[in-house]
């Protein structure tokens, strides 16, 4: 059996262009998609902090140094310069292989730089 499983994150990653008339979904710094583990036209799932919107695409490489998060495309409409944004990718893992499993977590600051790699999330504890 087969689950799908969390396999990186890019936290609160600040969008820095939308791009309507754009091709491709989903442009991301390269340094950042070599962080995080993201291939080229890999599908990513994008959670939009601002608004709420949550929506499918497909990373591409954006210049490498440049902090860029460029939603484009009809995602654009889904996206606005500056929103906060979660880009996150999945992975099916054998259920033998789920002990072992951990996501790879990048936390971004607000120029789309990396601050801090984890693989795992707090607890989250009741009030």
């Amino acid at each position: 059996m087969q689950h799908m499983m969390l396999k990186t994150k890019l936290h609160r990653a600040r969008v820095t262009h939308a791009e309507l008339e754009y091709e491709g979904s989903c442009a991301i710094d390269a340094d950042l998609l070599e962080a995080a583990g993201i291939h080229e036209y890999e599908q990513i799932h994008i959670y939009n902090i601002n608004n709420g919107e949550r929506f499918t695409t497909y990373a591409i490489r954006a210049e490498a140094g440049s902090g860029v998060i460029s939603i484009n495309g009809a995602a654009a409409r889904k996206a606005s310069v500056n929103d906060l944004v979660i880009i996150c990718a999945y992975v099916a893992v054998e259920q033998e292989a789920l002990a072992d499993f951990k996501p790879n977590l990048i936390y971004v600051d607000g120029d789309n730089r990396i601050v801090r790699r984890s693989n795992s999330i707090p607890l989250q504890a009741a009030s």
